[in-house]
């Protein structure tokens, strides 16, 4: 995967992630499709805001995200992504707060 995919990959939902992470569990992402977000590779998050002038430049290698896939930051710090479900057959969240 080249740089710029994973760029863009990781911006959209790391901007989603940094709302569900001061969110409840369960709370709907808050995305606008006039924003960009960024995870740059010193490890800030950012949001742009985009045009439409070099739409065609921006969806070049651009993939959509799977459904069923949890970002999540780990202890190191470092931004993953994990596809597979996450939650159980009852609705809550499989890798919630040890009880």
């Amino acid at each position: 995967m080249t740089a710029f995919r994973t760029t863009l990959l990781i911006t959209a939902s790391l901007a989603a992630l940094t709302s569900v992470a001061h969110a409840d569990a369960g709370e709907p992402w808050v995305l606008a499709p006039d924003k960009g977000y960024g995870y740059t590779r010193d490890g800030k998050t950012l949001t742009y805001k985009m045009g439409t002038s070099n739409a065609k430049e921006l969806f070049k290698g651009a993939r959509k995200v799977p459904r069923e896939t949890l970002f999540f930051v780990g202890a190191n710090g470092q931004l993953y992504m994990r596809s597979g479900p996450f939650l159980e057959g009852d609705g809550n969240f499989k890798f919630g707060a040890d009880q």
